[in-house]
């Protein structure tokens, strides 16, 4: 019995290594620095013509910035909450939107609130290449509310979108 138990739990291990390539480099798309200064302008834009001032950072996959655009008047915490909510959803792997309610005082997650560069408030976005892969984030920040940074955070993913939607 030992033996079968053994032989089928081998089986199952051999499976990712029989599909897994054996060079020892990992690939991974990013996105060309005019893509994500497009991004960013398309959301900054589209918050500007709804009357916010705003900033916008996009970050590669992991998280180091690429783009930053702070409009005319937006306030001096936009730079750090708008890098904060990109670096968030990149990290976490989802919108920032969506970890501010699983984070939310009492349930099993809060604990990241307490890390230093999360920021579990709406504005940050993953950006997704058409296959499902995580190729940076967006955050914005500066509108009247985290649900608004979200709309214009979106545009920002909208105007690229069927560029990277192979």
């Amino acid at each position: 019995m030992k033996t079968l138990i053994a032989a089928t739990l081998f089986a199952f291990c051999q499976v990712p290594f029989a599909v897994a390539d054996d060079s020892p480099f990992v690939s991974e798309e990013v996105l060309k620095p005019e893509l994500a200064l497009e991004m960013a302008e398309a959301a900054m834009t589209t918050c500007r013509d709804q009357g916010y001032q705003v900033g916008v950072t996009v970050v590669d996959r992991s998280g180091i910035p690429q783009v930053f655009l702070r409009d005319r008047f937006a306030g001096l915490h936009v730079y750090e909450t708008s890098r904060r909510k990109a670096w968030t959803a990149v990290s976490f792997r989802t919108s920032t939107s969506e970890l501010a309610v699983a984070t939310e005082p009492g349930k099993p997650s809060a604990g990241i609130r307490q890390l230093s560069e999360a920021l579990p408030l709406g504005g940050g976005l993953v950006v997704y290449q058409g296959n499902g892969s995580i190729v940076g984030g967006i955050g914005v920040s500066g509108a009247p509310g985290p649900d608004l940074d979200d709309v214009c955070a979106q545009a920002g993913i909208d105007a690229i979108a069927d560029r990277i939607a192979f």
